[in-house]
């Protein structure tokens, strides 16, 4: 084992990031060779003065980047570079802007970190329909999408629709998927500076991609009803945001869905502070929830995403944004210089898919397989804590003691099982710690394969004490 210490008293970023990137400069500059044990992360974290879960958030990462294996009761070990290749340092900024993800998922994983549809034969159907297209419309596929045809927005008008809602035709734009239609209606609705709120946890690619655009990002407090009134009041009348960003239903990582009087004192405060409502609603048709749509109680101020990526395919980059009235235009030229605009090919199929009632079937059949993933899941982890529902592709998983979300994250990822701690659906730096976190379990392709990843979760949870000694 090497006396070997990171000198982390250069660089801005975050602490554990640049313990990271030490590991990995002493790797690529030969400091640390190959077969070289890493310092356990109890002792490395007395020597540099800092915590047990910096360290194990820095270990994490430097495993993510293939640059290191653990083994439980072995330690951590530098590993052979691959047939000579230099291995790419990537900067704080880059890494702060990825979230606590690697670039780049680690090969041979049972993969717990995507909420995909999972794979029903989606494809023959995808397949099929591409060949078509190609027939039928050769010169549109060779050219920019600039006269979208009526049937991309009679797609969006039925996917979008729900419990009695259904939005008007003028006030669709179909987009590169729901993603692509948020950063749209930020970049539409907000000015570089201004303030957005979103939730403590949260689908933070949205909140890292508006800061980038120059938004500022604010924290809302939720419960177990969503986002708490009392505190959006506060916010809006002391920072008066432009925007907020909720998953009323089926929010993710918590699966909590907010009920129906706690959706009307929202859009109430919302409508008296003239605040933007972006309501993501990628989960909302599969869970059979039967409140209504913020956009039903709002509709003036509510904009509703969604897409085909969690129950049909998320190969096809394919959604849709409902907006409020004499918005729609505002938000398609955003779109378009915010993407670079709707490839033929992809806006057609989805168009068909919904249109053919592909669509509908197919999220049934997705259902179907979620619900059977689900079982097993509350077979696996019976005697253990966690939030569930037999239609959605994940579960919010609390961990026992002594873990903690990062460090088992890290635990897991040394059994080959690649999951989320809580960190990577924090919107920004909070004090409250849920020691939570989110397992997916839509991606590996076969039962056995979301079985065998359970039970290394299992044997994770029932061996506390030793694996945490083994991974910090």
């Amino acid at each position: 084992m090497t006396n070997w210490l990171p000198d982390i008293s250069s660089g801005t970023g975050p602490v554990y990031i640049r313990v990271a990137d030490a590991i990995e400069n002493a790797i690529t500059h030969g400091v640390l060779p190959p077969g070289t044990k890493l310092p356990p992360q109890r002792n490395l974290a007395y020597d540099i003065g800092v915590t047990i879960g910096t360290v194990s958030r820095a270990y994490a990462l430097v495993h993510e980047r293939g640059l290191v294996a653990g083994e439980v009761g072995r330690g951590t070990y530098v590993l052979e570079r691959s047939n000579g290749k230099q291995i790419e340092l990537v900067d704080p900024i880059t890494q702060a802007l990825a979230g606590t993800r690697g670039l780049n998922a680690p090969d041979a994983k049972i993969r717990f970190d995507t909420t995909a549809a999972p794979d029903i034969g989606q494809g023959q159907i995808i397949g099929k329909l591409f060949a078509d297209i190609s027939n039928e419309h050769q010169t549109e596929i060779s050219s920019y999408s600039r006269n979208f045809p009526a049937s991309w927005f009679e797609a969006g008008q039925i996917w979008l629709a729900r419990n009695g809602w259904q939005p008007a035709i003028e006030t669709i734009v179909p987009t590169l998927g729901a993603h692509a239609a948020a950063i749209a209606v930020i970049s539409a609705v907000t000015s570089p500076g201004d303030k957005i709120v979103f939730e403590n946890l949260t689908y933070t690619q949205i909140s890292r991609a508006a800061r980038l655009l120059g938004r500022r990002t604010i924290l809302v407090d939720s419960d177990e009803h969503g986002m708490i009134p009392a505190d959006f009041e506060r916010l809006c009348q002391q920072q008066h945001p432009r925007l907020a960003f909720l998953m009323p239903t089926a929010h993710n990582p918590t699966l909590v869905t907010m009920p129906e009087a706690r959706r009307r004192a929202i859009a109430a405060i919302a409508r008296r502070h003239s605040v933007w409502l972006i309501e993501d609603d990628l989960y909302g048709g599969m869970t059979g929830d039967q409140n209504p749509l913020m956009a039903a109680i709002a509709p003036e101020r509510t904009f509703v995403v969604s897409s085909l990526s969690k129950s049909v395919t998320a190969g096809v980059r394919g959604g849709w944004v409902a907006c409020p009235p004499h918005f729609a235009q505002r938000i398609k030229v955003t779109h378009k210089m915010t993407t670079g605009g709707l490839p033929f090919i992809l806006a057609e199929t989805c168009a068909r898919l919904v249109l053919g009632g592909h669509a509908l079937e197919l999220r049934r059949r997705s259902v179907e397989e979620i619900k059977a993933r689900e079982q097993l899941a509350r077979e696996a982890l019976s005697g253990f804590e966690f939030n569930s529902h037999p239609h959605l592709p994940f579960l919010w998983l609390k961990l026992p003691e002594p873990w903690l979300s990062g460090t088992f994250k890290n635990a897991a990822l040394a059994e080959g099982v690649l999951i989320d701690d809580e960190d990577e659906f924090k919107a920004a730096r909070i004090e409250r710690v849920y020691h939570r976190v989110r397992v997916a379990f839509s991606s590996p392709p076969q039962r056995k394969d979301v079985a065998a990843g359970f039970m290394t979760l299992r044997r994770l949870l029932e061996n506390g004490s030793s694996g945490y000694d083994s991974h910090i």
